[in-house]
């Protein structure tokens, strides 16, 4: 290898398929790249994911933690961090008169596209039944 060509971890093993650097190798590589740039010393150090996308966040994280600074999300078994978008139950109706309810909802509910149900509406509780077709509701609604 040239000594002005920078190593991008393929050649000296911390590429794709191996696990990253921690702890005082992290350290160590790290400094010895200091005049590189971030992402160049991020991928040396193997933060590469399976895509080739250098993981930015998880080799600022374990430069932290090599250091000997614990992060709040890994003292809760970084379950935060891993969970990423999580459902609010809540909506709004929108400017055009809509609600909506996303994906993560029918999800959960194991709706398949294509189903149908019949809307109803309960002026007692205030509301809204989905009820799949062919059943009926049990309490007077709204027509």
């Amino acid at each position: 290898m040239a000594a002005n060509r920078f190593s991008t971890g393929s050649e000296g093993g911390h590429g794709h398929g191996e696990a990253p650097l921690e702890g005082k190798a992290l350290l160590d590589r790290a400094r010895s790249l200091s005049n590189r740039p971030e992402d160049q010393i991020a991928r040396a150090c193997g933060y590469v994911g399976p895509s080739g996308r250098i993981l930015k966040k998880s080799f600022y994280r374990a430069l932290v933690a090599a250091k000997g600074y614990v992060l709040p999300s890994a003292l809760h078994g970084g379950a935060a961090a891993a969970k990423g978008r999580q459902a609010v139950f809540r909506t709004r109706v929108h400017g055009n008169g809509n609600l909506l309810i996303g994906q993560a909802y029918t999800r959960r509910m194991g709706l398949e596209p294509g189903q149908e149900f019949r809307i109803e509406l309960h002026k007692e509780t205030g509301s809204i039944w989905l009820l799949p077709m062919g059943t009926t509701g049990n309490e007077e609604s709204i027509d």
